[in-house]
């Protein structure tokens, strides 16, 4: 039809050829689509990023992993806000959690979960010599008032401290970020996003609530990859990702054999052949 519209001399070749990538784009969406089938695929999804032992070219790393799902986000046109977020030690950062608001956010960013090597000269050592680091990612969905979570206050223990972030003067003055640890399952919960401390306790709250529900899903996912022993194990936490700056250029998964020699694309948030790779083989 398109050709039939340029033979027809009704659009130039470079007018066919932007109307042919966005097809193939809403296709790639629909596609995305049918691959989320399970309820908590549409919803929002908290990403929480760790640094790996290594000092600052693993805190540096974690930064960059963090700049890449921002990326991501804003090409999606999803909302992101950083919930918390620690420093590190001269560089880059030690932990950070972020919420991405938007359509089937936690399906998309799900196989994101483990740990990510990095391979790259340090350009904090006086050398120049190769270094290898590691960051761990563990994505969530953020649970709505369509699933509800009980959670005996008597279980709850809240302590309250000065955010350590960046945010100007009033930063460091008022203990306004929170901390909250459920005594049943371990589970501590941190959060700064902004400077009132209800608002904190709320969102920690239901950043609590979220991780608590991801745990029944895992739960479920364990028992399923039992009775289908016929499918590859998918061991959440273990190295999922190899990012290589040298002596050669690639990003490789490891679950997915999907690989890519542009790394400048990947860690500017050009991840979707990754997630659709992953949603293939394992949704």
């Amino acid at each position: 039809m398109l050709f039939e519209f340029f033979e027809a001399g009704e659009g130039s070749e470079e007018e066919v050829t932007k109307t042919y990538d966005k097809v193939i784009k809403a296709i790639d969406k629909l596609e995305f689509r049918k691959m989320l089938s399970k309820d908590e695929d549409r919803l929002n999804a908290i990403v929480n990023i760790n640094s790996g032992a290594g000092g600052t070219e693993s805190q540096d790393w974690a930064e960059m992993l963090m700049r890449m799902y921002l990326r991501w986000s804003e090409r999606n046109n999803y909302k992101s806000n950083v919930l918390d977020i620690q420093e590190g030690d001269g560089a880059g950062i030690k932990s950070a959690s972020i919420e991405i608001e938007g359509e089937n956010a936690f399906g998309y960013l799900k196989g994101e979960s483990g740990v990510h090597r990095l391979v790259r000269l340090s350009p904090f050592d006086a050398n120049h010599k190769r270094h290898t680091s590691f960051a761990s990612v563990y994505t969530y969905p953020v649970v709505d008032d369509s699933i509800e979570i009980e959670i005996n206050p008597a279980d709850l223990s809240w302590d309250t401290f000065r955010s350590s972030g960046p945010g100007g003067q009033n930063v460091n003055k008022v203990e306004s970020a929170v901390r909250v640890r459920h005594a049943p399952s371990g589970l501590i919960v941190e959060c700064q996003e902004t400077r009132s401390q209800g608002q904190n306790r709320e969102k920690a709250l239901t950043m609590l609530k979220s991780q608590l529900y991801e745990l029944e899903l895992r739960k479920k996912r364990e028992k399923l990859q039992a009775l289908e022993s016929s499918k590859k194990k998918i061991e959440w936490g273990s190295q999922i990702r190899s990012y290589v700056f040298h002596p050669y250029k690639m990003v490789k998964d490891l679950r997915t054999g999907v690989e890519t020699s542009n790394v400048q694309h990947v860690m500017d948030g050009e991840i979707d052949e990754f997630i659709k790779a992953f949603l293939i083989e394992f949704a």
